[in-house]
């Protein structure tokens, strides 16, 4: 495929060039994904920075037991007087984590498997779509609770679990693109110039399937934030000394009538970055458009 494009004034403007312009003018147009940005990259920083910013440690108890939020306490304290603000700051590193490290597990070996299944056909993609369709056929937050029960929490075991639930969607959605790609033409003439099956597969048919791969990554991330959440609230994610916005929920949905912060806060965190992903990827996805020429 040709790496040039014409601009509207008929010149020459190569395609990683147009794609950068693309994106900005997308981006630069659409407020919802500006927020999704601003707050997204607010989380970024704050978890990056929570051993600075957090005025107390996380874990540590004091006597100021359920206050509400304060000068001394700007979200107030837990059942055991930890610092709520403190807790979700930390929570913030665990979270990301672990949305990040999920996909790009579940991206890794569902690419290989969706790609593998499209370019080589016959009983190869028989014997792994027969393995996907299985695993489709369950909810893939049943599949992750079911790994953790039998493996064990902690988080290496959440983030296999998680992964191995949205594997399935990767190698559909990128087996779905190299079942298309490979009937191109620019295919046909890499294999009449001898280049090798993983040459076409890595040079020739991923850079040109990975469009909406990427959307999907940029979700998924959502989702695996909100299954680490779920999971944690439930007492099968991380270790209990270890502050997750699930767990800090399920620390205090004992005592929400009484100390609403305990619940609207977390809540909040939460709400607030999957939205700010859900905004990004739809962006994402009409930036990546290639069908849609009027920016």
């Amino acid at each position: 495929m040709s790496d040039v494009t014409l601009d509207p004034a008929g010149h020459d403007t190569p395609a990683p060039q147009k794609r950068k312009s693309r994106f900005r003018q997308v981006f630069a147009r659409d407020q919802k994904a500006q927020f999704g940005l601003t707050v997204l990259g607010l989380f970024i920083f704050g978890a990056i920075f929570a051993p600075i910013i957090a005025p107390y440690d996380p874990n540590e108890m004091t006597l100021n037991m359920m206050a509400g939020p304060s000068g001394e306490n700007v979200l107030g304290t837990d059942d055991l007087g930890r610092d709520l603000f403190s807790r979700i700051l930390h929570g913030t590193q665990i979270s990301l984590f672990v949305g990040v490290a999920t996909v790009s597990l579940a991206l890794f070996f569902g690419v290989l498997l969706g790609v593998v299944a499209g370019y080589f056909g016959g009983w190869i993609d028989s014997v792994i779509m027969r393995y996907i369709d299985l695993q489709w056929a369950f909810p893939n937050f049943i599949i992750a609770v079911y790994l953790v029960a039998v493996f064990g929490t902690g988080l290496l075991n959440v983030i296999v679990a998680i992964a191995l639930a949205f594997l399935d969607d990767f190698a559909r959605v990128a087996r779905s693109m190299v079942l298309s790609l490979k009937q191109e033409q620019f295919i046909d003439a890499a294999r009449v110039q001898g280049f090798s099956h993983l040459r076409i597969m890595v040079r020739h048919i991923l850079p040109n399937a990975m469009a909406p791969i990427i959307v999907l990554a940029t979700v998924s991330v959502s989702y695996a934030i909100l299954g680490e959440a779920t999971l944690s609230f439930l007492g099968l994610g991380v270790s209990t000394d270890t502050p997750t916005w699930g767990l800090i929920l399920a620390d205090g949905r004992s005592f929400i009538s009484r100390a609403w912060w305990l619940g609207v806060f977390p809540g909040l965190a939460i709400m607030l970055v999957v939205l700010s992903i859900n905004f990004i990827g739809d962006a994402l996805r009409d930036a990546l458009d290639v069908r849609d020429t009027d920016v």
